[in-house]
């Protein structure tokens, strides 16, 4: 029995990691000079810039849920101070 291929379209986004892969992957649709392939460039650019975006809010907020759940331990823990701003303050220029 001969045995089934399969194929996976190739999405060049899924490789422009970085800002500089972005240039260096447009410079090189720009240096064969077809309005097509810049194009094509150019959309994949964009699809790529919106996954880091996303990547960096996700980031993002992993960072800030981390470090609520760090005050809530905190908190619980009764390892946190209560005061007046002026004091919040005061110890802020004491650090």
């Amino acid at each position: 029995m001969k045995k089934k291929e399969t194929t996976k379209i190739w999405d060049a986004a899924e490789y422009l990691e970085t800002q500089e892969d972005i240039v260096a992957y447009l410079e090189a649709a720009l240096e064969e000079n077809d309005p097509a392939l810049v194009a094509a460039a150019l959309d994949d650019k964009e699809y790529a810039a919106e996954v880091i975006k996303k990547q960096l809010i996700e980031a993002k907020r992993a960072a800030i849920a981390k470090r609520g759940k760090t005050a809530m331990s905190s908190f619980r823990k009764k390892m946190t101070k209560c005061g007046t701003v002026k004091e919040l303050y005061k110890d802020l220029e004491s650090d």
